[in-house]
């Protein structure tokens, strides 16, 4: 049975109504827009989502690049031990010598051993020179001759020559420290050079008696004639073996006193004198 046209117009009213309703509803909810760009105006985009990782490409700023770090050079580990080795390497001794005139002092000291009224030449005319040395132990040490004025820079530049060439000497003190016996200061391996006296066996001077004769290391450099040795602990010398202290032909203490014009003793024939040397070649 039909409903009364009423009812039916009532119907159809409140069913045209919902359907107005939905379709309003429908048409007013926004939709997502699936990108930003071309969104009509006026038309708001959904605001991104707080879970969502944001763009870096876009968003995140831009972080400037660190500086590229030089490596500091490796500190040299051998400098310092090499600085410390050269502070500890003690300076290399040097050669000192003076030279001077006979004062009141030394003249007392020579006279009347080594110098007397009558010798052949005035104290006037010889020098007091001190000396650098290198002993047998590997040390230095300062000695004293007594020389002619004329020869005393040649002596000092000999005794240099001596001293840079490492060559040592025993002993270098004046012959008055001996009483001005010849054969106490060659028994003690004296060097020595002024001592006025004759020539052994005779009754002429002596080139030390001018201040222009030196012997050297007497032990080492004995005066040989046959088999007579002085001093007598020359003997075991007399081979001329190399040693230390021994003169040997062209050596360098012939070869200094050779450039000071000095000849050497040890070239003679008979008597040999190793350890003599001398401006005239006597």
């Amino acid at each position: 049975m039909r409903p009364p046209s009423d009812a039916r117009t009532a119907l159809v009213a409140t069913l045209v109504l919902l359907a107005t309703s939905v379709s309003a509803a429908c048409s007013s909810e926004p939709r997502a827009p699936t990108s930003s760009v071309g969104a009509p105006k006026g038309v708001a985009t959904a605001p991104p989502s707080r879970s969502a990782a944001p763009d870096l490409a876009t968003s995140a700023p831009s972080t400037p690049s660190a500086p590229s770090a030089t490596a500091p050079p490796e500190p040299d580990e051998a400098a310092p031990a090499a600085a410390a080795a050269a502070e500890a390497v003690p300076p290399k001794p040097a050669f000192t010598a003076t030279v001077s005139a006979i004062g009141t002092d030394l003249a007392a000291r020579m006279t009347p051993t080594s110098w007397r009224e009558g010798c052949p030449v005035p104290l006037s005319d010889l020098r007091y020179l001190t000396l650098s040395h290198r002993t047998f132990e590997g040390g230095v040490a300062t000695g004293e001759l007594v020389v002619h004025a004329d020869v005393a820079d040649e002596v000092v530049k000999v005794f240099r020559t001596l001293f840079d060439a490492g060559y040592p000497i025993r002993s270098m003190r004046l012959v008055d420290d001996f009483g001005g016996d010849d054969d106490a200061s060659m028994a003690a391996d004296n060097t020595s050079a002024f001592n006025c006296r004759p020539v052994a066996g005779t009754d002429r001077w002596s080139e030390h008696s001018s201040g222009r004769a030196i012997d050297v290391n007497p032990v080492e450099n004995p005066w040989v004639r046959g088999t007579a040795v002085a001093p007598p602990a020359g003997a075991g010398f007399v081979a001329r073996e190399p040693a230390p202290g021994v003169i040997l032909p062209d050596d360098v203490v012939v070869r200094a006193f050779a450039a000071a014009g000095w000849s050497w003793g040890g070239a003679w024939e008979s008597p040999v004198d190793y350890q003599h040397f001398s401006t005239t070649g006597r």
